[in-house]
């Protein structure tokens, strides 16, 4: 059935003594837009619209609208990998925002970066090849896959944010609704391009069907007419980063290790100092103590910005939500992307920047690809800085770092230290999963010692 008429009929399911069976049938012959427009947007009851499901599938958009789309703590998906495949050979996307001057020096550095990724890939691959020969148990199609994706584990870094990908993804009416109202009001023309685009798909038979007679019905098109654009996040954000603006202190510049743990203890002032995160350069730690030295007025005035404009319709921003273990990461982006596919935990992003500088694996200074790398690196930060915002978001590197915040209780963080740990893992984040057990044993040493996790030192580089 198609995802409307499937939540009808579950709804309805619900509120009758007649079988499955005979609500299918019932629901066959009747309009479930008449319902789901009473019921889900008029009257409010949002679960029936978590009954209807939908496949979608989004192909060629860059890396940053794929952030974008994954982006919901209710979302069941998959993007392609850097680590299975060769992605220079797909070109990349220019974003509308910038100027035909700035595209052109947008395009001149994204071919640099490119052609940089494709020989550090082939030099990589030969140093792996030289430095781990291949077992006599491993047949040699499954070693060659093995050092070519552990090459482009290495080559990655020098991917950036408009190269493109493909994401798949099975969600709820209600996510996609939620998806759709904020790629509407997103900075990024690329954003807001998609949420038209799905919102059409929506309105439409599917592309693709099992069955020829299966592909006459449009998939959700009730949906697809209530996704206005929903711009209360990106206006409570811009006020709050007034009100920081004007009534902040000068920066601290606290010093912290790349991870960065703090067990929360106040909740105004852990919510006071997300919403001043993501809208500032600073790192939690100095937000959160600052936060707690402030009498409760302030906090509350602080809140109270963030509030401001919010309807009936708009659920609090998700800078209310969290954990009591709040970990400050400055990381680089690649592994941020893979890190962001844990749904158990709250997460939040400052901007994209090269301002951090970025991460150098130690393949690329043994395979003697250090000067090509530094470079190619150091070339797409100067060219960046030519660019205007929101389009030079787009050539920043999966290498640089940038500051993310994760929000979690200790069963999510004992679940990411030891899955992320593993030796089949990509070394930069095996490293991250490390520091948060380190870190978890110096806030919390009993739960501390409960994470199994496998230090970064015990490897295995042929095993995926």
């Amino acid at each position: 059935m198609p995802p409307e008429k499937l939540a009808y009929a579950l709804a309805r399911y619900s509120r009758s003594p007649d079988s499955i069976r005979d609500s299918l049938a019932w629901v066959r012959g009747h309009d479930s837009s008449k319902f789901l427009e009473s019921f889900y947007f008029q009257y409010g009851h949002a679960s029936i619209a978590d009954l209807g499901h939908l496949a979608v599938c989004f192909e060629g958009v860059s890396e940053i609208a794929a952030i974008e789309i994954e982006d919901e703590p209710l979302w069941d998906g998959q993007a392609r990998s850097s680590r299975y495949q060769d992605f220079s050979k797909s070109g990349f996307v220019v974003p509308s925002e910038l100027s035909e001057a700035e595209a052109e020096i947008y395009r001149d550095a994204g071919a640099k970066l490119l052609a940089a990724y494709r020989t550090t890939h082939e030099k990589v691959a030969a140093y792996l090849t030289e430095k781990l020969p291949r077992p006599e148990s491993m047949k040699p199609e499954a070693y060659k896959r093995n050092i070519a994706a552990r090459a482009f584990d290495v080559a990655r870094y020098l991917l950036f944010l408009g190269i493109p990908t493909g994401v798949g993804q099975v969600t709820s009416i209600r996510t996609m609704e939620r998806q759709i109202r904020r790629w509407k009001a997103s900075p990024y023309a690329e954003l807001r391009d998609l949420g038209r685009e799905a919102a059409e798909a929506c309105a439409r038979p599917p592309h693709v069907s099992l069955r020829e007679d299966e592909a006459g019905e449009p998939v959700a098109p009730t949906l697809a007419k209530y996704v206005d654009p929903d711009p209360y996040p990106a206006q409570a954000r811009a006020a709050v980063r007034l009100w920081a603006e004007q009534n902040l202190p000068a920066p601290k510049g606290l010093a912290t290790p790349a991870v960065d743990l703090v067990r929360v203890a106040d909740t105004l002032a852990d919510i006071a100092a997300t919403l001043l995160y993501t809208v500032t350069a600073r790192s939690y730690r100095e937000l959160y103590e600052l936060a707690r030295s402030w009498p409760r007025t302030r906090l509350e005035e602080v809140v109270g910005v963030a509030l401001e404009g919010r309807s009936r319709r708009d659920d609090l921003l998700r800078e209310f939500r969290g954990g009591p273990y709040v970990y400050d990461m400055l990381i680089d982006i690649g592994a941020y992307r893979d890190m962001h596919r844990h749904r158990r935990c709250q997460q939040f992003r400052q901007g994209y920047t090269w301002a951090h500088g970025w991460e150098t694996p130690e393949a690329i200074v043994e395979s003697g690809s250090n000067d090509l790398f530094q470079n190619a690196m150091r070339e797409a930060s100067e060219a960046a800085g030519r660019l205007s915002a929101p389009g030079r978001e787009y050539l920043t590197a999966f290498g640089a770092r940038s500051r993310f915040l994760f929000k979690m209780d200790f069963a999510e963080a004992e679940y990411i230290s030891k899955l992320r740990s593993g030796v089949k893992g990509h070394f930069s984040y095996r490293e991250i999963a490390w520091q948060m057990k380190l870190r978890m044993e110096e806030v919390d040493p009993e739960l501390g010692r409960l994470i199994e996790a496998t230090p970064p030192w015990i490897e295995d580089p042929l095993v995926r």
